[in-house]
């Protein structure tokens, strides 16, 4: 348990860094999940939707520190790349 004040301050911040990424963490799951599953119905369509909407938050979450710049452009890229092939 924190003993100084400023551990405690510590504490309290860390505690609300935490659930700002989970909930950040979570938001972009839930987009990545909507893009995956227009790419699995095949709707091209829905799921260029989708990517449009997830692509922003997948950066803005990289850009917030909540996921590494590498993976957000990996998925990016790999989600880009599914999309694509549904025309093909």
């Amino acid at each position: 348990m924190a003993n100084t004040p400023s551990a405690k301050k510590a504490a309290r911040k860390i505690a609300r860094q935490t659930a700002t990424n989970k909930a950040r963490r979570s938001r972009v799951r839930t987009y990545v999940r909507k893009v995956e599953e227009a790419i699995v119905a095949g709707d091209q369509t829905a799921a260029n939707e989708a990517f449009k909407v997830a692509q922003p938050e997948i950066m803005r979450a990289s850009s917030k520190g909540v996921i590494h710049s590498n993976t957000a452009s990996r998925k990016v890229s790999r989600m880009n790349a599914r999309i694509k092939a549904l025309s093909a």
